[in-house]
């Protein structure tokens, strides 16, 4: 499979909630760069991080488009997230069940088969004005 095969493959899997068929095209070393916080390194990492996610956040990703370099070992995607807030997390706005659709976007590289580094990024601050309504 080609590198734009393995990421689609990777967000159709987020989109059916497979967490594991994510989790399987992930390197054991994955980087992950999420847009706030810490850099995380490790399938470990990666794991505990889709469960705090799908504890806190129902989303769906819409208006995909897949942009690979001529290798298809970079990828980069653009999508909207179509989500409801469920539960809380610290230094956020308190959940109670708010709907937002926000733009987003990701760039993941993919080396032998497996997806090696992904790194997301969206606008905070009007993810934060969504949800405060």
């Amino acid at each position: 499979m080609k590198g734009v095969e393995i990421v689609k493959a990777y967000y159709n899997s987020f989109n059916q909630k497979d967490w594991q068929g994510m989790l399987d095209l992930l390197d054991e070393n994955i980087r992950h760069e999420s847009n706030q916080g810490d850099v995380r390194v490790g399938k470990d990492k990666f794991t505990a991080f889709l469960q705090k996610m799908d504890d806190s956040y129902e989303e769906t990703l819409t208006n995909m488009v897949f942009l690979a370099e001529e290798t298809g070992t970079r990828v980069a995607v653009e999508f909207v997230v179509n989500g409801i807030y469920k539960k809380g997390e610290e230094g956020l706005p308190e959940a109670h069940g708010q709907t937002y659709v926000l733009p987003a976007g990701a760039f993941l590289e993919v080396k032998d088969g497996k997806i090696t580094r992904v790194t997301t990024y969206y606008n905070l601050t009007l993810w934060i004005e969504l949800v405060s309504k």
